[in-house]
């Protein structure tokens, strides 16, 4: 291993915890804990300042789709840098990253999904998609109709915006959310609220909770409705089969917009280029950021369908971010680009790496704590229960038993995520069967490890 001239951890966590806030962090408390520091990455691998070596089974937060260490897109990046390190898009002008960007990703979007509005972000891209679903309504005559629907658990970013779009109980209880105009269905999370119904009947039920709302408020008065194809941050939620034809249904016959927030189900993340793709979804708008750089410069965007880029182009648009199609990051996306496409990463998961990850992962079903473990292209999850027949939660606080389960993940040197008592792991696409296996051992062992504290401290109890 290359030795790098690193200051000792102890001096770095205490830089760290003297000025560096985290996001969604309780930040005294990491400060007294102290924050591991990763010094390097290679492939799906991270090292930290005290030389341990860990599996990245998030894809650093669901984006470094082609791993770590591609030095072509260093290189993209330093040579845009020399050329033109930064010009913007507004006052009619352009420069090329921009413009061939946006060509390529019309090229590889569906239907007629043909323009691209540049963000920095998936949180900035969902701002500017309720303003655009918005201003189409009005130029078509219908300023009415504004109130878009989206739906508890999904999660869009944490700006006033994405954040309102998102339904986190614990986001709204934060800075006033969500805005007005926004409101919320139920998620088509069969495993924790299906009770009794069929995955089948449970995803018809679900998606006809849209139809319900959309009556309730009077389609002359919804602008849209968006969802992630599968809920990533609510925890690899995937929906029934049944779900999204009943959701693409309902949309047609309403005349409403669908927006797929595609931010991590895009570039390839469900075996396919869009998460939309893998679900015949036909959204008028897909929201996109993550893996459009795999993470190696911040890059967001919306691609548009013909019918609103058209509408929208009619007047001025008083919308847009100073890094809207930043030259560095657009050119770092095209490398990206190339490489997943000339490398053929996304077949290979959908052919192989998919297929493989849910049988290894699969094979944890049969753990004493897990009730179900389930995989879609390369993001999968397990829901952690007492009692496998009852699909029942914990006695314990929401989130306890998955806190326990994460702790022992990344001493075991396996980035692997909690939300609420579901663990979840994306890893990066170009993940081998080896690692993947080796992600599973250490899985297992983390779940047993988990198991045996939860009975040292009487917490394997069901909820009454």
């Amino acid at each position: 291993m290359t030795l790098r001239n690193t200051p000792p951890t102890a001096e770095l966590q205490a830089l760290d915890a003297a000025h560096h806030m985290h996001p969604f962090t309780a930040n005294t408390a990491l400060g007294k804990k102290g924050a591991r520091i990763i010094t390097h990455a290679e492939g799906v691998r991270l090292t930290d300042s005290d030389g341990a070596e860990l599996i990245d089974g998030m894809a650093g937060l669901w984006c470094v789709n082609i791993g770590y260490g591609r030095h072509e897109l260093a290189e993209a990046a330093a040579r845009q840098m020399r050329e033109l390190p930064y010009y913007n898009t507004f006052f009619q002008t352009t420069h090329v990253p921009a413009l061939q960007l946006a060509a390529k990703l019309a090229e590889l979007a569906p239907g007629d999904l043909n323009h691209v509005f540049f963000a920095g972000s998936g949180s900035e891209a969902n701002d500017t998609n309720i303003r655009m679903v918005r201003q189409y309504w009005a130029l078509k005559g219908q300023p009415e109709r504004r109130t878009i629907i989206a739906r508890h658990n999904g999660y869009h970013g944490s700006t006033m915006g994405g954040g309102s779009l998102g339904g986190m109980a614990g986001m709204h209880a934060q800075g006033g959310l969500p805005i007005p105009g926004i409101v919320h269905i139920d998620q088509p999370y069969w495993y924790g609220e299906g009770g009794d119904m069929t995955p089948a009947d449970f995803g018809l039920a679900r998606a006809r909770q849209l139809e319900e709302k959309i009556i309730e408020l009077g389609a002359e008065n919804v602008a849209a409705f968006i969802a992630e194809p599968v809920q990533g941050a609510g925890g690899v939620i995937i929906p029934p089969e049944t779900y999204w034809p009943e959701i693409q249904r309902i949309v047609d016959k309403y005349g409403i917009l669908l927006i797929a927030d595609e931010v991590i189900t895009g570039f390839g993340r469900t075996g396919y280029w869009f998460g939309s793709q893998s679900y015949g979804i036909r959204p008028h708008i897909m929201t996109i950021a993550k893996g459009l750089s795999s993470g190696y410069q911040p890059i967001g965007g919306s691609i548009i369908c013909d019918e609103v880029a058209q509408t929208i182009g009619q007047d001025e648009f008083n919308h847009g971010y100073t890094y809207s199609g930043h030259p560095v990051a657009a050119a770092v996306a095209l490398e990206n680009l190339r490489i997943l496409q000339e490398e053929d990463i996304i077949d290979r998961v959908r052919t192989h790496t998919a297929p493989h990850l849910a049988q290894a992962w699969g094979s944890l079903a049969d753990h004493p704590l897990v009730g179900e473990a389930v995989s879609r292209g390369m993001m999968a999850s397990l829901a952690l229960t007492p009692d496998k027949a009852s699909r029942a939660r914990f006695a314990a606080d929401a989130g306890t038993v998955g806190y326990i389960c994460r702790e022992y993940s990344f001493g075991n040197n396996l980035v692997m995520r909690h939300v609420g008592d579901r663990m979840i792991i994306a890893p990066p696409l170009v993940i081998s069967a080896a690692d993947i296996d080796e992600l599973v051992i250490r899985a297992r062992k983390t779940l047993d490890q988990t198991l045996d504290h939860l009975h040292r401290e009487g917490l394997f109890q069901a909820a009454a």
